[in-house]
């Protein structure tokens, strides 16, 4: 019986400032090349939390897909609760969220406030824009060393609240948010899922769901800030957009919002801390046409810059967990 081929090691490029880069020598069938090296690319993103692969030259959608599902032979997750929409491509691959080019995503680890959420991140870049639309990355753990000890003890004690409404204008719907098609449906996956909601009398559905504010990694054990509280703030949003949003909904119908675990506001400076805190620690490289990234979702948050210009990015998502398996505090009635 032949021996099992070795391991392959990569040769990573490291610079300041930058994720780590792997560039592949042209001439590769990109699915093949996946193939053949998904167990060193893994090794490679179990170390370092997230890789850059340049040269692949990847052309299409189908193509982005087989590519994925050769580095997640387990099989993509659908996407469940998101706040945008997305548009489905192939069996599990996305377009990124639908969000204005001209605002910032802020730093955060994708699903974090759902049960279960993605442990990998699969991005393809089909299109780059002409200007930013960079997919940052940032260390939770050196996020969560670098934050004061007072905010961290709070959050990991209590964890954090996400409170949604859902109506016809901003964001998902809740259809598109929960897969489902009717009322029922709603209440039955909020029920499974650990989400409270409530119908308000024009038919608006609002929801809130406290979740851990930190996590466990699963393979290191390492303690990770792991939310999406500052992302989902309202004073993260753009102030006249803000301000127009409470005009028309009021305060407590924005389309999203976070607190505190015990349902206390989150002061501005909080959230901007938080933000100083992501950009200090954030690692970027412009996107170019062709490139994949992984992504480790929970040792590393990610953003995506404004952008000028069409930018085409697909997204995978892989290895489901539940947050509560991995919740560093015990939350008595989280459940």
């Amino acid at each position: 019986m032949p021996s099992p081929s070795p391991r392959l090691q990569f040769d990573l490029e490291r610079q300041a400032g930058q994720p780590p880069m792997l560039t592949v020598a042209d001439g590769h069938n990109p699915v093949q090349w996946a193939e053949q090296h998904q167990e060193s690319l893994r090794t490679a993103v179990a170390e370092h939390g997230a890789v850059l692969v340049r040269g692949l030259a990847l052309r299409d959608p189908a193509e982005v897909a087989d590519v994925f599902h050769r580095l997640a032979p387990d099989g993509l997750m659908p996407d469940r609760e998101a706040f945008a929409a997305r548009q489905p491509y192939l069996d599990g691959v996305y377009s990124s969220l639908k969000w204005p080019a001209n605002q910032p995503m802020c730093m955060h680890h994708e699903l974090s406030y759902a049960l279960e959420f993605p442990g990998l991140m699969l991005f393809a870049c089909l299109h780059a824009p002409s200007a930013g639309g960079v997919t940052g990355v940032a260390d939770s753990r050196a996020v969560l060393n670098a934050l004061p000890p007072n905010i961290v003890e709070r959050f990991e004690s209590e964890g954090w609240l996400l409170a949604r409404s859902f109506n016809e204008d901003i964001g998902a719907s809740y259809e598109e948010a929960f897969g489902v098609a009717d009322r029922a449906g709603v209440e039955e996956y909020c029920h499974t899922h650990a989400i409270e909601f409530q119908w308000q009398p024009d038919g608006e559905l609002r929801t809130r769901q406290r979740r851990p504010a930190l996590i466990r990694h699963p393979l290191t054990g390492q303690r990770c800030w792991f939310n999406q509280i500052a992302f989902l703030s309202e004073w993260t949003i753009a102030p006249e957009v803000r301000e127009y949003l409470v005009d028309v909904y009021g305060p407590d119908g924005l389309p999203f919002n976070t607190r505190f675990g015990n349902g206390e506001p989150i002061g501005e400076d909080i959230i901007a801390l938080l933000n100083d805190t992501y950009e200090t620690h954030t690692l970027r490289t412009p996107w170019e046409t062709g490139d994949l990234m992984l992504v480790d979702n929970i040792r590393m948050a990610h953003s995506r810059e404004a952008y000028e210009g069409p930018r085409e990015v697909l997204v995978g998502m892989a290895e489901p967990r539940n947050v509560f398996d991995l919740d560093t505090h015990a939350q008595d009635g989280a459940r």
